[in-house]
């Protein structure tokens, strides 16, 4: 659940990202870029959700399956506590950037260049929006992706030779 939920946070913002938002700016009628947009988002968010759902379920239960390691193995507490910083930040940016969407949708059918770019003739509180989910879409995917990574390392971390030395280590610190 854990890594299945990850890669559906990860895969669905980095593809919006890059393919939607980009894609987006391809529709011949400025007015309806944003709409068209925010259409594909509002078909994965309940995905989406779904994912993160996953994501913290399985993260909770690997937490309580490994709290011994957290506790005693050297790194794994300190890894873990990056975790929990990213999980939050990530999921601090998700809700943002819904609420900006929200703000989009909300606007209804209004010129820009395309679903995060403003144009010349686009509402100052929907450019205003557009700007700040331009930067947004990078952060959410930034976030997760650095979470992968950091479980990856996790990963590493539960190799027999790295519990061991890990749990002697802390010992002997102590």
């Amino acid at each position: 659940m854990h890594d299945i939920g990850m890669a559906i946070w990860f895969g669905g913002s980095l593809m919006g990202a890059v393919g939607l938002n980009g894609a987006s700016s391809k529709v011949s009628d400025r007015r309806e870029r944003t709409r068209v947009a925010n259409a594909g988002w509002d078909r994965w968010t309940p995905v989406n959700l779904a994912g993160i759902a996953m994501h913290l379920v399985g993260a909770t239960g690997l937490l309580m399956a490994n709290k011994g390691r957290v506790a005693r193995q050297r790194g794994v507490g300190s890894s873990s506590m990056l975790k929990l910083a990213l999980t939050t930040a990530a999921l601090a940016a998700t809700a943002y950037s819904r609420k900006l969407g929200a703000t989009l949708e909300q606007a209804g059918e209004v010129p820009a260049e395309g679903g995060v770019k403003p144009g010349e003739d686009t509402p100052a509180e929907v450019a205003k929006a557009q700007r700040q989910l331009r930067v947004m879409q990078w952060v959410v995917p930034g976030a997760t992706g650095a979470l992968v990574a950091v479980t990856s390392l996790h990963g590493e971390q539960q190799r027999p030779t790295e519990v061991l030395g890990g749990v002697l280590s802390g010992v002997f610190s102590r």
